[in-house]
Formats: C-alpha cells, sequence, structure tokens
C-alpha cells in the first residue's frame, strides 16, 4: 500500500495533469470552439480516416499533457526535484523560474529542440524567446 505521501502525490498527478488536460480537449471538440487545436482537429476530422486524426491528436494530446505537468511543477501543485547525470539536484519549481512550461512549448523551445518526433507551433507567428521553431517534424 502506497504511503499518504504517494497518494497525496497520485492525487495532484490525475487532477492538475491528466484530467486538466482532458479537460483542455474536451473544449477543443465544442461545436463553439475557435482555437488553433479544434481547427486542425475538425480538418483532420474530415478526412476522414482514423491515421490522419490520430496523426494530430496524438501529439496535440500529449504536448497538453506535458505543459500541465510542467505548469502544475511551475506554480508548486508538483514539488519535485531532478538529479542531473552529473548528480547536482535541482528543485524545479524554484531553479525552472515558473517557466518550465513555456520553455516547453514556446516556439523554438525543448519541444523543437529535443522531440524526434511531429508536432504543430501554434505560436510560431508570434516572437519566440528560443528563435525559429523545427515545426513539422
Amino acid at each position: 500500500m502506497p504511503s499518504p505521501e504517494i497518494e497525496e502525490f497520485a492525487k495532484l498527478l490525475v487532477q492538475q495533469v491528466r484530467d486538466v488536460a482532458i479537460g483542455d480537449c474536451d473544449v477543443a471538440l465544442r461545436p463553439n470552439a475557435a482555437g488553433p487545436v479544434f481547427k486542425r482537429w475538425k480538418e483532420a476530422a474530415h478526412k476522414g480516416n482514423l491515421e490522419s486524426i490520430v496523426g494530430i491528436v496524438v501529439p496535440d494530446t500529449v504536448d497538453d499533457t506535458i505543459f500541465h505537468l510542467l505548469d502544475a511543477i511551475d506554480n508548486g501543485l508538483l514539488n519535485l526535484s531532478f538529479t542531473a547525470a552529473n548528480g547536482k539536484k535541482v528543485d524545479l519549481p524554484t531553479d525552472g523560474l515558473g517557466e518550465l512550461a513555456g520553455w516547453y512549448i514556446g516556439t523554438g523551445g525543448w519541444r523543437a529542440l529535443y522531440s524526434q518526433e511531429r508536432f504543430i507551433d501554434d505560436f510560431a507567428d508570434l516572437v519566440g524567446f528560443f528563435g525559429p521553431s523545427k515545426e513539422g517534424k
């Protein structure tokens, strides 16, 4: 049986990351939704094949989930630390300066720098901190 502290972590992870990401996806499915994700999903659905739909929905959903994980860390809801390969330990909410989610999702951010899979940069038309994106991987 997990300790009460592990259960607290589990509850926060599920409610503040998983459930929030699912809620975002549900909003994108509403008929009156107008954001770039909804437009992309609607276009994929009109193509009428599962590959087209999944090819768009999966990376969008994964990115939304990771964003909410990092946002929960940024806001101190998940007070996590990380030990780097060199042994140095960092406190993510403090050392991340409350910017982990932005550093991930922003144009030219971690997604663009490190992902080897596809993604769509909905912020590419904005001036990014990290420079040009590697959209469409």
